[in-house]
């Protein structure tokens, strides 16, 4: 491969190291993305110093006008793309008002399942044949953690789980989770209600069921990826592991560059063949180990 290679929310992170190891290891060029275009831009100068170099473009997920010029750029640069990382996501602290919560849960969803599903739609289509996609989803994206009162809770992980699920049918599960949430009666649907498993968050609902839907939606992009006249496109998504990152407040247990390993393995797959078959729709951990994203077990986070 040997053309655009692509890292969204990647000024820090996870994203900064899988951009750090992609650059290392791929010919061809390898694009770090923000929304901020001076931390992006800083981002790259750290790299460079470091002897590597990596491209630079804006890229906010939330702005579809964002993701439509890097497209175009994109296109009318490299004439396609080779290989799609979507790390941008978002967590609200503990800090956040009781009164902000549903608010909360509207804008996780956005950014962590719509808009990287629009910026798939978007980016898909300049896809060339045997090109990789990795979504990252986390612990909390396994479908176990749809756990509210039973058996509502079965009910709609049978829905996640569907193996003919829609993207229109994956968008109202997200729409009726947002109900639940405005109406205060989530666990009694079977959604997940309860509070941070760690002092320093508070209820992250909106964060596990985004997760959820990433997860799911990697099934989905498969089949689609299937029906395809290109040939061999894969897409996976994976949980990096508990990571030192603004989204753990700095409490995990794994350096960003332990964190993007599995990650830069799934976008770095070779071509599939008979006597070599690579994950395709699959739950990913942090170990490389594919994870039975219905039944579980989940392995230790870290």
């Amino acid at each position: 491969m040997s053309g655009g290679k692509k890292v969204t929310g990647a000024n820090k992170g996870i994203g900064y190291a899988a951009v750090m190891e992609l650059c290392a290891k791929f010919d061809g060029t390898v694009y770090l993305t923000s929304r901020d275009d001076s931390r992006g831009r800083k981002a790259v100068d750290e790299l460079e110093q470091m002897g590597l170099r990596p491209a630079y473009h804006q890229l906010d997920i939330d702005d579809e006008s964002s993701v439509l010029k890097f497209r175009d750029h994109l296109v009318e640069t490299h004439g396609g793309l080779d290989v799609l990382i979507n790390n941008a996501a978002i967590i609200f602290p503990m800090t956040t008002p009781a009164e902000s919560f549903v608010e909360s849960i509207r804008k996780t969803i956005d950014t962590n399942f719509y808009h990287t599903m629009r910026a798939c739609k978007i980016l898909f289509p300049i896809l060339r044949p045997h090109a990789r996609v990795v979504h990252l989803t986390s612990d909390d994206g396994h479908l176990l953690r749809i756990s509210g009162r039973e058996p509502e809770a079965a009910i709609l992980r049978s829905k996640f789980s569907a193996p003919d699920l829609t993207e229109q049918e994956l968008c109202q599960l997200m729409e009726d989770f947002i109900d639940a949430a405005k109406n205060g009666d989530r666990f009694e649907r079977g959604w997940p209600n309860s509070v941070g498993e760690r002092e320093d968050t508070w209820p992250n609902e909106g964060y596990i069921v985004s997760k959820v839907g990433i997860s799911a939606l990697t099934r989905i992009h498969q089949r689609q990826f299937d029906q395809d006249l290109r040939e061999d496109l894969a897409v996976n998504c994976v949980h990096p592991g508990y990571v030192i990152t603004d989204a753990t407040f700095q409490k995990g247990e794994k350096t960003i560059q332990e964190g993007a390993e599995a990650a830069c393995w799934l976008a770095m797959l070779p071509p599939s063949s008979p006597e070599n078959v690579v994950p395709k729709g699959a739950y990913v951990w942090h170990d490389k180990q594919l994870v039975d994203w219905v039944n579980g077990p989940t392995p230790s986070i870290y």
